[in-house]
């Protein structure tokens, strides 16, 4: 007689480790909300006495995995998972590719360019290249964003196929909630970007901010990425469209070091 599986809930329970589990809790909560919790933040939304994290937070930020604000006393992520993750990351090869191409092409339009791609629902970012100049545009690298709000998501959203794009918008509440016509409109524009091979946008996350964005990798790729130039509105500029052409050269470059397949008849 086999013995019967245990179901997920029932490993959890039999199989508990709860410093561990206090550990991840942390962790994962700071990554979702992505802002310095102080030990009393951290302790009420997760249902625990500031007391009882105090060891855990302390351990974590000895290893590294955490920093404190000396003035606020809040706790936030280091980068130092999102350097773990690249050990054995999928994307290490396209990061190896692309970071010499970018410093080319943020040198040549003289504006700061990132590198991103779909993980666990969300845009990361995985690479930047700084602009020249003094005052410049700068993404945090192992950052995450939203796909709804941000050049990055509408381009990779419109390179997955249709089933799959929607059984990702399915997951995303802050999308199945909005009013119908915002979510056609939506779509309308993710198929717009798909057809014309690059997004443009002026002002979405802030006053002023302007995004310049093509795929990397084509729909059939196991690896896709958007690759964004990111800079601000000023006086006499800049010419955006005037930085499509390089921009795509950068992005075709960056495929073809990395093996990535590109569709046929891409701009």
């Amino acid at each position: 007689m086999t013995d019967r599986v245990l179901s997920i809930e029932e490993r959890r329970s039999k199989y508990a480790v709860p410093a561990l589990e206090k550990a991840l809790d942390i962790i994962e909560y700071l990554s979702d909300q992505a802002v310095p919790m102080t030990q009393a933040q951290l302790g009420r939304a997760l249902g625990r006495q500031p007391g009882e994290l105090f060891r855990m937070l302390t351990a974590l930020e000895t290893r590294g995995y955490l920093r404190r604000d000396a003035v606020t006393g809040g706790y936030a992520l280091t980068l130092k998972l999102f350097e773990l993750s690249r050990t054995h990351s999928p994307y290490e090869e396209l990061l190896r590719a692309a970071q010499p191409i970018m410093r080319r092409l943020a040198d040549e339009v003289r504006e700061t360019c990132h590198l991103s791609v779909l993980h666990r629902d969300k845009i990361l970012v995985l690479a930047q290249e700084e602009s020249p100049k003094p005052v410049r545009l700068s993404i945090e690298v192992g950052s995450l964003h939203s796909p709804l709000s941000t050049a990055s998501g509408r381009i990779l959203l419109g390179a997955m196929e249709k089933g799959d794009r929607d059984a990702f918008l399915e997951r995303a509440t802050n999308f199945s909630s909005r009013p119908e016509e915002e979510r056609t409109a939506f779509l309308n524009r993710v198929h717009a970007v798909q057809s014309r091979g690059y997004e443009i946008v002026e002002g979405e996350r802030f006053v002023g901010g302007l995004d310049l964005g093509v795929l990397i990798g084509g729909t059939s790729s196991a690896v896709r990425a958007a690759l964004v130039i990111a800079t601000l509105k000023y006086a006499d500029g800049p010419d955006m469209e005037a930085m499509l052409p390089s921009l795509r050269q950068a992005a075709a470059a960056i495929a073809e070091q990395a093996g990535l397949t590109t569709d046929r008849g891409a701009p």
